[in-house]
Order: structure tokens, then sequence, then C-alpha cells
């Protein structure tokens, strides 16, 4: 599988689930310190407090960074160790770090790809309503623009929100992550909210000299149960639309579809006079996180939501339950090529990856041949895409280290990098070594080929 030359390779993290360090030099509290301390929100108890300790092991982390060979390292930047209370002056210990951290990727030869909103709000500004507020996304343009002006001398590409219908769905809608709210279809102007915050600030990133914004976006390929039932299609057509289509169009067509079905408030109503045109704002890159597709079946009578997901059983499943169709992200690709052809830029895929029950053997090695028959099998979709003509220019594995899982704490392992939390301790696993040498191959290969 040779990819082109300049194909980007990298791996992903996120602020709350890696740095710990929650109460030091000034940082504020985020939703996700509120949530983990509310009684039987997350399984076990555990909280982000430590997490893997990144933010005093980020030298170490650094070195596995290079010894994978990766180009680019995609991370989070925490809102409130920055801005403690989400809006005022900036807090300098907390861009000290972050401006350590990307002076150390550019010492090792790593582009930074900084997500400056990874879930993590600050609590100050939930109290105020949250992204249910049209303010939180002014607010959030604000933010931008610190951290920009800081970092964007060295700091070339930026990626504004992840996962938006994340925090609309499993924030707002269901409370199963935080800030805990259980809306339903009222949590959906969350939507239009977040959309708008992006749209604010990729001009407030531009403003400050950044050259590449995206934002990146969790797809999943929406399958009826029964295509020959027109209530299941209309099922899977209805979860297209809030999945995928809600957060993609506005900002690659400037506009809505029409959710007219989803049968709650529409986040269109909230649109104000220059809305569209800030959401839609030019991007240099869509993020496209991709890790299952979903199964859909018309909901029972008085069931408040239109469609109802039901298991995908005919593929084997990753220690989350979660189906490995490869074929799916190849799909997927097709699907956004073809649907929005004129208007879609680049591509990156932003996170990709899998968790295991993976546990050191008795010789202290991490064997993890599940997670390298995943990767495999996903980069080999990717490369048909490629070879295909879709413009997909970068792979981002989800992740680099194991970490703090929102919800289910610290019992899946997603890494390339085992963490001992009770030591610690970082342990590659055979899949570090096995996407290691995929890279340089890879590489080679891109290079050779060059004409």
């Amino acid at each position: 599988m040779a990819f082109p030359a300049g194909f980007r390779w990298g791996v992903a993290t996120a602020a709350y689930q890696i740095e710990g360090g929650v109460a030091e030099d000034g940082r504020g509290v985020s939703v996700w310190d509120t949530f983990c301390r509310e009684p039987g929100r997350v399984r076990d108890g555990h909280t982000g407090d430590v997490a893997c300790d990144h933010y005093h092991r980020w030298p170490e982390d650094l070195a596995l960074l290079a010894g994978l060979g990766v180009d680019a390292y995609r991370f989070s930047i925490a809102w409130p160790r920055v801005q403690p209370d989400g809006r005022g002056p900036a807090n300098p210990k907390g861009l000290d770090f972050y401006e350590r951290l990307v002076d150390g990727l550019l010492e090792r030869g790593i582009t930074p790809f900084p997500t400056l909103f990874h879930w993590d709000l600050p609590q100050a500004l939930e109290d105020a309503g949250g992204w249910l507020s049209r303010e939180v996304a002014h607010r959030f343009a604000d933010y931008a623009a610190l951290v920009a002006g800081r970092l964007a001398d060295r700091v070339d590409t930026w990626i504004t929100l992840n996962e938006p219908v994340v925090v609309t769905a499993y924030g707002y809608a269901f409370g199963v992550y935080a800030p805990g709210r259980a809306l339903l279809l009222d949590a959906l102007p969350t939507a239009h909210h977040q959309l708008l915050g992006h749209g604010l600030a990729v001009d407030a990133l531009r403003d400050q000299g950044a050259r590449r914004v995206g934002l990146a976006n969790h797809y999943s390929p929406a399958w009826a149960q029964d295509e020959s039932s027109a209530a299941d299609r209309r099922a899977a057509a209805t979860f297209d639309l809030f999945m995928n289509r809600l957060f993609t169009e506005p900002v690659l067509l400037a506009q809505y579809p029409d959710l007219s079905v989803l049968g709650g408030p529409d986040p269109s109503s909230h649109v104000r006079d220059g809305d569209l045109a800030a959401i839609g704002a030019p991007i240099d890159f869509l993020g496209v996180n991709y890790y299952q597709p979903t199964r859909l079946r018309a909901p029972a009578p008085g069931d408040p939501l239109p469609f109802e997901i039901v298991p995908v059983e005919e593929y084997p499943v990753t220690g989350m339950g979660w189906p490995v169709v490869p074929d799916a992200l190849l799909s997927l690709l097709r699907t956004l090529n073809e649907t929005y052809s004129t208007s879609l830029p680049p591509v990156h895929i932003t996170e990709n990856g899998c968790s295991y029950d993976d546990r050191p053997g008795p010789s202290g090695t991490v064997d993890d041949p599940a997670r390298i028959a995943f990767l495999g099998a996903h980069l080999s979709s990717i490369h048909r895409a490629v070879d295909e003509g879709i413009d997909v220019r970068g792979y981002f594995v989800w992740s680099l280290m194991d970490n703090f899982e929102w919800s289910e704490g610290y019992h899946p392992r997603f890494g390339l990098v085992h963490i001992d939390y009770e030591t610690q301790r970082r342990t590659p696993k055979s899949s570090y070594a096995w996407y290691r040498d995929f890279i340089a191959r890879s590489r080679s290969d891109g290079e050779a080929g060059r004409p």
C-alpha cells in the first residue's frame, strides 16, 4: 500500500483523557470534572484527575511520538486550562504548557495539529447555559483568538471542534456524557450554537495568522435493518440526517438540510442574519472520525426518537462491542466525495482505532494482534479511496496511549502504548511497532514513486 508522497501520518489524543493536573497552575473546572464527581456517572467512579499524567510526563510522551515516526500529532487544548471560567484574559501558565508542547513537537520534526474543543467546556459557561446558549459560541471565538495569538506563529493547522454531534447527543440529549443533561430532542439547539462557534472561531483563527483550519466530525454510515421496509429505510435516513448531515451541510454548503423529520426544535430556527455565512466560511480540510456503522429500524409506537438502533451482529467486534467494518469507511468516503463533490475540501481521517483488553504478558510485552488487523484493514480501505481519486491526505490513529475513556473510565484501552495507571509506566504494544514500520515503508514507497 504505497500512499502518496506527503501523506500525513499521525496519532491523536485529547486533553481531559490524558493530561491530569486538573487543579494545577490555575486550570479551571470543566464539565467533565463535575460530571465525574456525580455518583453513578462514570464506571467505578473513575475521574480524569490524573489520567496519564501527561501534564508532567509530556517529554516522555513526545519521545514515544518521535520513536513512532509520525509527522503529525493531533492533541486538544483544554479550554479551562487557558481560560479558567471560559471568558476574560488567558491564564499564562496554561498557555505556557501548550507552548512547551508545541515547541517540543517542532524540535522533533512533528507537526502540531491542535483541536480547540474536545468536550471539556469550562463549568462556569455550562452554569450560564452551556451550548444551549448562543453566547458560548462567541466565548469560544474569543478563546480561539487567545490561543492562536500565542501559538499561530508556530502552528499553522487547527481543528475547531471535535465531534459536535457527540456533545449534542450524549451530553445534552441522553445525558450519558458531561454535562449530563437528558433533554432528548430539546437538545438540538446545541447543534447550531456549536456550529456557530466553529464558524466564528475560523474567522478568529485566520485573523491571528492560521493558515489551515478545519473541524473533526464523527461519521457513522446508517444501515436499514430491512432494506425492503420503507419504515426502516426512513429510520436510517433520519439517523443519517442527525448523525452525519446536520454537522456537515451547514459547514460545506452554508445551509441546513430539512430537519423537520427529527420532530424536535429545528436548530435552523435559531439562525440569525450572518450565521450561515459564518458557519459556511471555507475550511481547508474536513476531519473524518470513523469507528463503526449503525443499523436502524423503525421506532416502536410512542418512542420519542424517530429511529431505533439495533446491533450489527454479522461482523467481529472490538472490546467495546463495536462491529469491525473497514468497508464501511470506504463507503463513507465515497458518499462524502459524491454528495459534496464541488465543496468537499481535502479529508484527514482524524480518528480511527479500537479498544481491546490489552494486558502485559509474562515477559512484560503487550501483544495486540487484533488491533494490528483492525488498523491494517482500515488503512487498506483508505488506500482504495485514494486510488479512486478521493482526496484523503492524512490518517491519525486513536490513540497514542491508553487513556480515560469518558463514561467507561479506564477500562477500555485504545492505545498503541499501554499505560499502567498505578505506576504510569508506558509500554509500547506490538501495534506501536507495526504502525512505526508501516509508516516507514509507506513513506519510502511514496518517495520512490515520485516522478
